[in-house]
């Protein structure tokens, strides 16, 4: 059967209309008009359409043909940002710009934000050619201009109206703030932009070098702990804000997610260790610092996981920092609860931090919008927290010397009350100094002999037994001889507490002390109590078989006691030893002996308790 002529001769009439209106199909979002834009930068998110290509696998090619056309979405609602969320899909915008003027405009594309992993922008030229540039932050050196944003320089010409066409994906969450700026404006925000930029940078290296210049000064790791955060803090910034190529070496490869989610995780290690030095955790709370340093070691290894599979872990990861800002609160609060002085200037200090940095998350998840506190709250927080923990290292140094003065006062008040007394008569002065001086003698002794002593026990105090380690190890490499070390710790000692009460449990240790004392007998050996339940005896000149030996008799010594316990699985007062024997080396050091033996403490404790254990040195 033959089609008619006139019919054919319809069909290809409808052929052409179709080809003519369906351009004015899919261009149904509203154009730019660049010679009526405002001298602030315009949103773009209500003038694009928005076309989701779950495949990845659309060219530019395919998003124009009339099929794919229809499909982008129009009429999008007006607002800073289009928030995609996380999606492993790729997403195709595409703009429309008209210049009815009749000379040319200039004008500058800006995705503001430079997380998103690969940008594909085809822009025509005056002829109708698509020129594309491949650019993103997980692409290294790919950026037309040189600027923290992805910047597409555009040139409109006269009487002209050009359609661009922009293919987005990302690692992570998707977030897109797209602007049109004049190129006279955005070259002073640029300035701008960068000024504030150094601002922040400059007070993160202030306070860095200041730390560390306490840290030289006062050797105490609290400093370099700190050091370690602002550090940390400052250069995932510098990654998060796209300055990694222009500030840190090596900024192009740490331009990428995986560096920035990496950098964030470094930051919240390096803060947990400074939070547990600065609130005295591991005194205050020692069952919440077991979590925070598996939160440290978590975050440690995460890296290693972002470097694998960051698109399946980049959600997971964002409520694992925000968890650790829940942890972080509930922990500082508790520290201010119990009336720790430091807790209120960490709390003072780090909750603008904290607040700044949920931003981020919550910025990237679509909970909050995008605005300039959100782009810039982590920022924002962290230089406010310099400033405040500033007064608070100030006010910790000025305790430090309060109390230095205190002393020193004291000192010259009682040298005063010396001096009046001796004048007080002069028949009586060689007398009186003689008195004086023996009872001065006779205190100094007992506060030397208090200050090398247990008041619990009556046995060697920690400070003792620190400077007679460092003394007999000194000695033994001196004269290559063995030196031993055992720590002993009294089995389910909290429960006896909990059970007992403390004033028993302080029985119970001072018990085990004289047991100690009576059974480490030799009169060049030394026992102390080295904190809380734990112990320790320094045999000089022993090997190991006669260390374990010692410990062993030490072991049976307590449990001949037969102290009742009735929350033991052995019902009574029992104690794990471990045990250790080295010959020291010039370049080893006492605190070796003290890691070995914890060592094997923990070893003994896993096999059972009631025993004693030998490390191997």
């Amino acid at each position: 059967m033959h089609t008619p002529r006139g019919c054919q001769q319809l069909m290809v009439w409808l052929l052409i209309c179709v080809a003519w209106l369906a351009p004015l199909a899919w261009s149904a979002e509203p154009a730019v008009d660049v010679t009526a834009m405002p001298a602030e930068p315009l949103s773009l998110t209500a003038f694009v359409a928005l076309l989701e290509d779950p495949e990845r696998s659309l060219t530019l090619a395919d998003v124009q043909a009339p099929a794919q056309a229809v499909r982008f979405k129009t009429n999008l609602p007006a607002s800073s940002a289009l928030t995609l969320g996380f999606t492993r899909s790729a997403y195709w915008l595409r703009l429309t710009l008209r210049n009815p003027g009749t000379t040319p405009r200039e004008h500058m594309l800006v995705v503001d934000n430079p997380r998103i992993s690969q940008i594909q922008a085809y822009l025509p030229d005056a002829l109708g050619t698509y020129q594309t540039i491949t650019t993103g932050c997980d692409i290294p050196a790919s950026r037309i201009y040189s600027n923290r944003n992805f910047v597409f320089p555009l040139t409109l010409p006269p009487a002209s109206e050009q359609v661009l066409y922009l293919r987005m994906e990302s690692s992570i969450g998707l977030l897109i703030p797209l602007q049109l700026w004049s190129a006279p404006a955005f070259h002073a925000h640029e300035r701008d932009d960068y000024l504030v930029q150094a601002w922040y940078f400059g007070i993160a290296s202030a306070m860095i070098l200041f730390n560390l210049m306490l840290f030289f000064a006062l050797r105490d790791r609290i400093y370099l702990f700190y050091v370690a955060f602002v550090t940390s803090t400052a250069c995932t910034l510098a990654i998060k804000n796209g300055l990694a190529g222009e500030l840190l070496w090596g900024g192009t490869v740490l331009d990428s997610n995986v560096a920035y989610y990496s950098g964030a995780s470094l930051t919240v290690s390096a803060l947990l260790l400074f939070m547990r030095r600065m609130l005295r955790i591991d005194q205050l709370m020692p069952r919440v610092d077991r979590l925070l340093l598996g939160l440290v070691a978590v975050f440690l290894l995460s890296p290693l996981a972002y470097a694998v599979a960051l698109p399946l872990l980049a959600r997971g990861a964002i409520l694992l920092y925000l968890a650790s800002v829940v942890v972080i609160l509930v922990v500082v609060v508790s520290c201010a609860f119990k009336r720790q002085r430091s807790a209120y200037f960490f709390l003072a200090a780090f909750a603008l931090l904290m607040l700044g940095g949920a931003t981020t998350p919550l910025r990237a998840m679509g909970i909050v919008p995008t605005n300039a506190f959100t782009v810039d709250g982590i920022q924002l927080g962290s230089a406010l927290e310099m400033l405040l923990l500033a007064f608070a290292l100030a006010d910790r140094f000025n305790v430090m010397r309060r109390e230095k003065a205190k002393v020193q006062a004291q000192l010259l008040h009682a040298q005063q009350q010396l001096v009046d007394s001796l004048k007080s008569s002069e028949r009586e002065l060689e007398q009186r100094v003689a008195e004086r001086t023996d009872e001065l003698q006779l205190l100094n002794n007992k506060l030397a002999a208090l200050s090398l002593t247990d008041s619990l026990t009556g046995i060697a105090n920690r400070r003792h037994f620190d400077s007679v380690l460092r003394q007999e190890w000194q000695r033994a490499q001196r004269q290559n001889t063995p030196l031993a070390l055992a720590m002993l710790d009294v089995d389910w000692f909290k429960r006896y507490n909990d059970h007992y009460g403390h004033p028993a449990g302080d029985l119970c240790l001072r018990q085990i002390a004289q047991t100690l004392a009576a059974t480490v007998c030799r009169s060049s050996d030394l026992v102390a109590r080295y904190g809380g339940e734990e112990f320790v005896f320094i045999a000089p000149m022993t090997d190991a078989a006669a260390a374990l030996d010692i410990a062993q008799k030490v072991v049976d010594a307590v449990a001949a006691l037969a102290l009742p316990h009735a929350s033991s699985a052995l019902g009574r007062v029992t104690v794990s030893i471990g045990v250790v024997a080295m010959l020291p080396s010039p370049d080893s050091s006492p605190e070796v002996l003290l890691q070995h033996a914890d060592a094997a403490l923990y070893l003994a404790k896993t096999q059972g308790r009631n025993r004693a254990e030998l490390a191997t040195a």
